[in-house]
C-alpha cells in the first residue's frame, strides 16, 4: 500500500501521523477553509480559463464541480488524514465529480504553499475588518459617554494616589483616543495584508505563462507579492495585525484594572449593574467583578499569543515550513477569536459602567488632589516662583495631614503660616481667593489645551467621532470592494459552468 498523495512515498502515513497532525487539522481547519479553498480554486481556474492553459472544455467541467462543490458544502467531502490537509481532501472530491483528468488539471502552476497563503491573506483581511469595526463599536460608546460625563468631576490619579482632578468624560475620551491609535493600526496592516501570494507556487513561481493579475482581481486584492519566496515564507502581515491588537488588549486591560480598583467599596467611585456581576457560592453579600478579572486576563492571553506566534517562527529557514507558515498561524487565529469576544465584553463594560458624581466629587475635595491650582495662584497672584510655591504648598499639605485636616478645612491663615516658613512672609489672601484655588470644578474648568474642561472634552469628542466615522467609511468601502469582486468571480465561473 503506498502514500494517497505522492508516489515518490511507497508507505501509507503511520497512524500516529494521522491521528497526532492530520486529522486534528483536518477536523479542525476544513469546514472554516472550505468557502476560502473554493474561492481560491475558482479564480485560479478563471485565470487558466483566461490565459488559455487549460482548454475551454475542461474550464467548463471543472467549473461545474466547484459548484457542485459549493452546493453540497464540506459536508458532503469524506475527510481521510491519509490524504494530508483540507486541499487534497477538497482535490480527491473534485476529481470525482469532473473525473480524474480534469479534476487533476486545477493544480497547474500552484502549489498548496501559495494556496495556504492565499487563504491565510483572504481569512486575515476578513477577520482584521471585523476587529477594526469592534475597536469602532467601543470607540463609539466610550465617546458617547465622553459626552455624557464630560462634567463629571473626580480624582485623577498617578502612582495610584490622588493627583489632580478631572472627569469621568475626560477619562472615557482618553481611552478612546487609544482605540483611535489601535484602529490607525490595524487600517495600516491593511494594505500588506491585501496583496496576493498566488502564482508564487512551492517558492520559486512557474514556467506556466500565468497571469497574476487576473486572480488578483477575482479575489479582491489589490496588489502582488512580487517576490515569489516572500510569498510563501512570510507571515509577517499577521504579526503586525497581532501586535496591534496585543497592544489594544494592553488597554482593555489597563482600564479594566481602573474599573476594578474603583468600584470597590474603598474607592466608591464606579458602579455597575447586577447584569455584568457575579456572586459568590458562600457569602451571600458578593458582588463579583467577573468580566473585569476576565479582560485582564485575556490580556495576558493575547499578549502571549503574539510571543508564542513569533517564537513559533524565530530559528525556522526563511522559507516555506510547517512551523513557520501554518503552526505559527494558529497562534493569530486564536488571537482573532479572543479580541472580538475581549472587545463585546470592553463594549458592555464602558457602556454599563456608572460613576459615582456625589462621592467622585467629595473624595475630591478631601484628597488635596487641587494642591497644584494653589501652587499655581501663587505663582500667578502671590508673585512666587513656582519653586517657592511648590514648597509652600507642600508645607500646608503637611500642616493639615499632621492636624487631621482635608483639603476643604485649609484657611488663610494656615496658607500665611506655611508661607511665612518657607519664604519668610505671609501671602495675605482673603479666603474666598484661597477658596477659588480649592475649588475642584473650577480647576477643572481652567484646564483647557486637551486637558479636562468640559469644553475641551466635547471638542475633543467632536474631532474623534470625525476620524471615527473615516475609518469606519474606508473599511466599509473595503468590503464593498471584496464583495463586489467575490460577485463578478462568481458570475463568471457561472457562465463557464454554462458555456
Amino acid at each position: 500500500m503506498e502514500s494517497k498523495v505522492s508516489r515518490r512515498l511507497k508507505e501509507p502515513l503511520a497512524q500516529e501521523i494521522c491521528e497526532h497532525i492530520y486529522g486534528p487539522r483536518l477536523a479542525r481547519d476544513f469546514d472554516r477553509q472550505f468557502a476560502w479553498l473554493t474561492e481560491v480554486n475558482e479564480a485560479h481556474l478563471l485565470m487558466l480559463h483566461k490565459t488559455g492553459l487549460v482548454s475551454p472544455e475542461v474550464a467548463r467541467k471543472l467549473a461545474s464541480g466547484l459548484q457542485q462543490m459549493e452546493a453540497e458544502g464540506p459536508a458532503a467531502v469524506e475527510l481521510d488524514p491519509a490524504r494530508e490537509d483540507p486541499y487534497f481532501n477538497y482535490e480527491a472530491k473534485l476529481m470525482t465529480i469532473t473525473g480524474r483528468d480534469a479534476g487533476g488539471r486545477l493544480h497547474m502552476a500552484r502549489s498548496r504553499n501559495d494556496i495556504a497563503a492565499t487563504i491565510d491573506r483572504m481569512r486575515a483581511r476578513t477577520i482584521v475588518l471585523d476587529v477594526l469595526e469592534a475597536l469602532g463599536r467601543v470607540r463609539r460608546i466610550a465617546l458617547e459617554r465622553a459626552s455624557t460625563f464630560a462634567g463629571t468631576v473626580m480624582p485623577g490619579y498617578t502612582h495610584l494616589q490622588p493627583a489632580q482632578p478631572i472627569t469621568f468624560g475626560f477619562y472615557l475620551s482618553a481611552l478612546a483616543e487609544t482605540l483611535g491609535r489601535d484602529m490607525d493600526r490595524l487600517e495600516a496592516a491593511l494594505p500588506r495584508i491585501d496583496a496576493l501570494p498566488l502564482g508564487a507556487g512551492a517558492l520559486a513561481g512557474t514556467r506556466f505563462p500565468i497571469d497574476r493579475r487576473v486572480t488578483a482581481d477575482a479575489l479582491g486584492f489589490g496588489s502582488l507579492v512580487h517576490n515569489t519566496l516572500d510569498a510563501v515564507a512570510s507571515r509577517d502581515f499577521a504579526w503586525e495585525a497581532m501586535s496591534a491588537m496585543a497592544i489594544t488588549a494592553l488597554t482593555w486591560g489597563r482600564v479594566a484594572q481602573d474599573f476594578y480598583v474603583w468600584s470597590t467599596p474603598e474607592f466608591g467611585l464606579l458602579s455597575f449593574p447586577d447584569r455584568v456581576a457575579s456572586t459568590s457560592s458562600i457569602m451571600p453579600q458578593k458582588k463579583n467583578p467577573a468580566v473585569l478579572e476576565y479582560l485582564r486576563g485575556k490580556s495576558a492571553h493575547v499578549v502571549g499569543l503574539l510571543n508564542t506566534s513569533l517564537v513559533t517562527v524565530k530559528g525556522t529557514h526563511f522559507t516555506h515550513t510547517g512551523d513557520s507558515s501554518r503552526e505559527s498561524m494558529r497562534s493569530f487565529w486564536e488571537c482573532c477569536e479572543e479580541t472580538m469576544r475581549c472587545l463585546s465584553l470592553f463594549e458592555l463594560i464602558v457602556g454599563s459602567v456608572e460613576p459615582r458624581p456625589s462621592h467622585m466629587l467629595r473624595r475630591v475635595g478631601l484628597d488635596f488632589s487641587v494642591a497644584t491650582d494653589l501652587a499655581d495662584g501663587l505663582v500667578a497672584e502671590a508673585g512666587l516662583s513656582f519653586r517657592d510655591a511648590h514648597h509652600v504648598v507642600g508645607g500646608l499639605v503637611r500642616m493639615a495631614l499632621d492636624a487631621g485636616h482635608s483639603a476643604g478645612e485649609l484657611t488663610s491663615a494656615m496658607l500665611d503660616l506655611a508661607a511665612a516658613d518657607v519664604i519668610g512672609r505671609t501671602i495675605g489672601w482673603p479666603e474666598e481667593t484661597l477658596r477659588q484655588y480649592l475649588d475642584p470644578i473650577q480647576s477643572v474648568n481652567a484646564r483647557r489645551n486637551g486637558g479636562p474642561a468640559p469644553s475641551e472634552v466635547m471638542l475633543a469628542v467632536q474631532r474623534q467621532l470625525g476620524h471615527l466615522e473615516t475609518v469606519l467609511s474606508a473599511a466599509k468601502a473595503t468590503r464593498r470592494r471584496l464583495e463586489a469582486s467575490r460577485q463578478q468571480m462568481k458570475r463568471e465561473i457561472a457562465a463557464l459552468a454554462s458555456a
